[in-house]
């Protein structure tokens, strides 16, 4: 076999990794809140709830980065998730009762938040990081694209056989998640690269937290990201929420229909994103997405209907999409050579974390007292903050976001405050 062969034969599973693992990942929760909604539960409950799992993932991910840094079984930091999603599903259909809701929500979140830095770290240890970036706009349109079709399937077999099906559907992309990261040979994957470490020197033994704290740019790419998806994270399952109580057609094939969208612009921008860095760095592609939140809290605050769903969406595929494959590239690009860059990927998903799963409960609140329009303009407001910081640093991010430039190793700017 060429060695063409063998590439595409070790690519090939992590590509399929990325498609199915996305429905696993996502595919239940702008469902559930829907499927609750149906059991007499209220926004504000529904937003708790998500809360829960959010904070619990949060809390797990950087130790979860560690782990992956240190660990020569990366692939077992997917299979295990893959079980839980195929148990969360299980107890949900089960009882609706709120704490074995929360309990699964938990337990699925703690089992996911090793999945983003194992995928990663996977693909580091696959392509170095030379051909990081490029394999993972590539994954990024395969997750996107693993996105479109379960939200499809979701929406269809949610409306033909009801919401039960969906969660089904996600036990199903487990199992197969689990079936293509197995395919994966574990020799295919070089774990000192994996981790950021270059031939075989000395092992760097700086703590994740140290990471984070001395590094500025990535001190200021975490905050950003906190702020913008404080806002970001209970938009879409709110909006959904918002069609359901004003009757716009059947609320799972609309929920079904505010994924579709979005993913499908998702994997067009990701591959525009994974060129722009190539050439150009990645402060501007990740200024463009912040930017892209305001306006489409504006827009889903005025146009809360079918039409509405467009825009609103087509602006969160830009916004996602881009910061899909810009966020682990960066961080990759800014660790090189510290062995370290899983457990940045986790410090950096923990910050970024705290906004997204304080934002269902805030969201929810919010709306619950003053009505969905108010709250749509608020949430869009929260990444102005995001903007604020990524221009009023601008001269450090953008040589720190610079891919242009040849490096041996990780600069000391990058970490000096």
């Amino acid at each position: 076999m060429g060695k063409q062969q063998i590439k595409r034969a070790i690519i090939r599973p992590l590509q399929a990794l990325n498609f199915f693992m996305a429905d696993m990942q996502a595919g239940i929760g702008p469902f559930l809140g829907i499927f609750l909604l149906a059991h007499g539960w209220k926004s504000g409950l529904i937003g708790s709830v998500m809360t829960i799992g959010g904070v619990a993932g949060m809390l797990m991910t950087a130790p979860a980065g560690a782990l992956i840094d240190s660990t020569k079984r990366k692939r077992l930091y997917v299979v295990i998730p893959g079980i839980f999603t195929v148990i969360a599903s299980a107890v949900i259909l089960v009882s609706q009762n709120f704490w074995i809701v929360s309990i699964s929500q938990v337990a699925t979140a703690i089992a996911g938040s090793a999945i983003g830095p194992a995928v990663i770290g996977i693909t580091l240890g696959i392509v170095k990081q030379a051909g990081f970036n490029r394999q993972n706009g590539y994954n990024q349109a395969y997750n996107h694209a693993g996105n479109v079709v379960g939200a499809a399937l979701s929406g269809y077999l949610g409306m033909k056989f009801g919401m039960t099906a969906v969660f089904y559907l996600a036990a199903l992309f487990g199992v197969l998640s689990i079936t293509s990261v197995l395919m994966i040979p574990a020799k295919a994957i070089d774990d000192r690269a994996a981790r950021g470490l270059k031939g075989n020197g000395e092992d760097n033994k700086a703590s994740g937290l140290k990471v984070l704290l001395e590094c500025k740019p990535l001190l200021i790419l975490a905050a950003a990201l906190a702020c913008f998806h404080l806002g970001n994270g209970a938009m879409l399952p709110l909006y959904g929420l918002a069609a359901a109580t004003k009757n716009q057609g059947n609320p799972t094939m609309f929920v079904a229909m505010t994924i579709i969208i979005a993913q499908v612009v998702m994997i067009g921008v990701s591959l525009i994103a994974m060129r722009m860095a190539e050439k150009s760095g990645y402060w501007l592609v990740i200024l463009i997405s912040f930017i892209a939140l305001p306006v489409r809290g504006f827009i889903a605050a005025h146009m809360i209907n079918q039409t509405g769903l467009y825009p609103v969406q087509i602006l969160d595929g830009i916004g996602a999409g881009l910061q899909s494959v810009a966020v682990p590239g960066l961080v990759a690009h800014i660790l090189n050579g510290t062995g370290r860059v899983n457990i940045g990927q986790g410090a950096v998903m923990t910050v970024q974390g705290l906004g997204a799963s304080l934002s269902p409960a805030i969201g929810g609140w919010i709306a619950q007292g003053f009505g969905y329009n108010s709250t749509f303009l608020i949430l869009g407001s929260f990444a102005t903050v995001s903007i604020l910081l990524w221009l009023l640093f601008s001269k450090s991010l953008k040589a720190a976001c610079d891919t242009t430039l040849k490096k041996t190793g990780h600069s000391k700017d990058n970490f000096a405050l």
